[in-house]
């Protein structure tokens, strides 16, 4: 089952931002790229297909919102030099 665009991110939770970093996409075209560094197009498409249950769809979810909003930038002090 998959969670509905309208199930989406009601809060942020500050670890699940350094989850974006660290996480890795498990499958798929973009298997091993870090959830924080997909393409807004692959976000959009899960946005509109619906989001994986579980943390890889929570926090695809979340990357989405963050994308769609043009906020993409405030993972950039978490990011590692």
């Amino acid at each position: 089952m998959v969670t509905r665009p309208s199930e989406r991110v009601a809060s942020v939770n500050p670890e699940d931002l350094q989850l974006l970093l660290s996480r890795e996409m498990p499958y798929g075209k973009y298997k091993g790229k870090k959830i924080a560094d997909l393409p807004g197009n692959y976000l959009n498409w899960f946005a509109r297909e619906g989001f994986p249950k579980g943390e890889i769809g929570r926090l695809l979810a979340l990357m989405h919102e963050i994308d769609h909003n043009g906020l993409s930038a405030l993972l950039d002090p978490l990011r590692k030099p």
